[in-house]
């Protein structure tokens, strides 16, 4: 509205040069001095109106371009936040680059182009009515002539959208891929695969250029109509004034207000095609965000009212008990370190989703209603329908691929806590001394000498291995010290013998604290408390580690990285694994079920990197009563 304001006085002082040149110019035909002198001061106080107009309007409208695209990257940002690992499951990671950027810059530019274009349409308007009224043959021309000079780019308008659509799309496209390719490059030098993933992008570079080219062809023909259309109206002017004026009808003076109105009337002209430019390009970019925007955490898209007395309170005080997920039938006892198995990591990735209160429609899940995968319940309660904040506080999900951002070491660990857990035993429950070691070394500035929590750490950790990445995440979901902590694949990138003193760490200082650990390592299994199967996304068996290798093929041909050969691996829901019963929970973990023979997850430890006890490589057939002494060893 303001800056509407300012352009309404902006163009209202330059629509009064006209008069004030007509009055100047018959007063120069009738040779007075005095109305000449009056010309004169008009117009100095309309160029010092124009001149205020034209700055307050350029600041307002900017402000407004700015304004537009920072509240649009902040409702982008609180949406990543409420969805966290969720939005690149839903969305790919480069739109969402896109969008936060390019896009936001396009909205803006709307925003921004909006407010001259009312004050230009308001004043067009204005202008017709009063040449209509001070000289009804030439006014009534103009007025004519104005609209269909603003209509007569309709046409082209839609074209133009097209190719800008086009011109977006694949610009989205080479962004994703620019993207991808540098969150990839590590791998991508192992492989030898710069060279292929540069061809790719060169290309649709290329086609970007082509389709902007393409694109601006069309805006170029808009901006040649917009400019010959208007001449031919002021010739046509011109021509029938000159007419008028030799046939007395109408004085010199008022030929030379109506020629300068009619020029004048180009300048909002041009906002009219800036205005359909900007649209053109801003509708797919809000398209877009809207589309990001859209996406909800609850799976049905409404915050239940009457979560918040369910949850405790209204900041969900108190939440906490069993964690049950209805779709696979997985039950965390309160309190106890649980072990889930499946062979398929994108639907592990799922299940941790939902554990962590989202509920993406995406899984095969049985649904509680048409189209909607039914959330887990921590404590009975749905997780998707308390206060995000409650849910923060009370389930902290660490993905297989976590993000370690740039900064210190002691930045990275400064995360809500509750006190009850240190740095130094997070740090030492993850394994990370090496990790400190290594940074140390590594300081460039030499300040992480007297103090490892002062190194830096690159952007992504990228200067980090794979493992010590994993470790530096773990000690920060450690520390956190949550009441629920799911971890999907936590160490995956670890060697075997980490991986075990990981184990220990993890269930000493997790102990009566719900932990829910996705993964197939005998290391980390033999010591849960409970161990869920997942066969076809169901919970199919659950018991103690060493109870399902012996009992369940399936399992075992999971675990032990082995094609099963027992009769039957295509085990249906198994009625321990539901929320009311629990089958050989109490199993001690270290006791060897004393039945049942096989390839032993913890055989000979096989040579070469990454292979280890419990390793899929290991070789060997003892049986799994001798996990035990092999394991400890380790």
């Amino acid at each position: 509205m303001k800056a509407a304001l300012w352009g309404l006085l902006h163009m209202a002082a330059l629509v009064c040069f006209p008069v004030a040149i007509g009055f100047g110019v018959q007063a120069v035909v009738d040779r007075s001095g005095a109305r000449l002198a009056l010309a004169g001061g008009l117009m100095a106080v309309l160029t010092a109106l124009t001149a205020l107009g034209d700055t307050m309007l350029h600041r307002a409208a900017v402000t407004n371009w700015i304004t537009a695209a920072a509240r649009v990257q902040q409702l982008l940002a609180r949406k990543a936040v409420e969805l966290g690992s969720a939005l690149t499951r839903r969305v790919a990671a480069g739109e969402v680059v896109a969008v936060s950027t390019g896009d936001v810059e396009k909205i803006g530019w709307f925003v921004e182009s909006l407010s001259r274009f009312t004050a230009a349409a308001i004043t067009t308007v204005g202008v017709c009515v009063a040449l209509v009224v001070y000289q009804p043959a030439l006014g009534l021309v103009v007025a004519l002539g104005v609209p269909a000079l603003a209509l007569a780019v309709f046409p082209l308008l839609p074209r133009a959208t097209r190719r800008a659509d086009e011109q977006r799309e694949k610009a989205g496209r080479a962004t994703e891929l620019a993207s991808d390719t540098v969150a990839g490059l590590r791998v991508l030098r192992g492989i030898g695969g710069e060279e292929l993933f540069l061809s790719r992008y060169r290309q649709a570079s290329q086609d970007v250029r082509a389709a902007a080219v393409r694109s601006a062809r069309m805006w170029a023909l808009i901006a040649a109509v917009q400019v010959a259309l208007p001449g031919l109206l002021l010739i046509g002017v011109v021509w029938y004034g000159a007419t008028l004026a030799r046939e007395g009808r109408i004085a010199v003076g008022e030929l030379v207000t109506v020629y300068s109105a009619v020029t004048f009337l180009l300048f909002p002209l041009r906002n009219f095609e800036e205005i359909a430019m900007a649209y053109s390009f801003s509708r797919p970019s809000a398209r877009r965000a809207a589309r990001v925007l859209a996406l909800r955490r609850s799976s049905s898209g409404v915050e239940d009212p009457g979560a918040d007395a369910a949850a405790g309170g209204p900041d969900g005080e108190g939440l906490g008990g069993d964690l049950y997920d209805p779709a696979s039938g997985v039950l965390a006892p309160a309190g106890r370190l649980t072990a889930v198995v499946c062979g398929d990591p994108d639907l592990a990735g799922r299940l941790a989703d939902r554990l962590g209160g989202h509920a993406p429609d995406d899984g095969g899940a049985v649904e509680a209603e048409p189209g909607r995968a039914p959330s887990a319940l921590l404590g009975g309660v749905p997780l998707d329908e308390v206060p995000l904040e409650a849910a923060r506080r009370a389930v902290l999900v660490q993905d297989k691929d976590p993000v370690l951002l740039s900064g210190t070491l002691a930045e990275l660990l400064d995360v809500p806590r509750s006190g009850a857990v240190t740095v130094a035993e997070a740090l030492e429950a993850a394994q990370c001394g090496d990790v400190l070691d290594a940074l140390a070394r590594a300081s460039a500035d030499g300040s992480g000498a007297a103090d490892p929590l002062d190194a830096r750490i690159t952007e992504r950790g990228r200067s980090l291995s794979g493992g010590q990445r994993q470790r530096l995440a773990l000690a920060r979901s450690l520390v956190t010290d949550p009441e629920v902590l799911v971890l999907d694949e936590p160490t995956s990138a670890v060697d075997s013998h980490t991986e075990a003193r990981i184990a220990q760490g993890l269930r000493r200082l997790r102990a009566g604290r719900t932990t829910v650990v996705f993964t197939s390592s005998p290391l980390l299994l033999d010591r849960a408390d409970r161990v869920v199967f997942l066969a076809d996304g169901k919970a199919a068996a659950a018991g103690g580690h060493r109870d399902l290798l012996a009992i369940e093929p399936g399992y075992r041909a999971v675990v032990t990285r082995e094609p099963d050969m027992d009769a039957d691996t295509d085990a249906g829901p198994d009625t321990d694994a539901g929320p009311d019963t629990d089958a050989n929970t109490d199993t001690d973990p270290h006791r060897a079920p004393g039945a049942g023979t096989g390839r032993g997850a913890g055989g000979p430890v096989a040579t070469g990197p990454g292979t280890g006890a419990g390793a899929g490589t290991a070789a060997g057939t003892g049986t799994v009563g001798r996990i035990d002494t092999i394991e400890e060893s380790a």
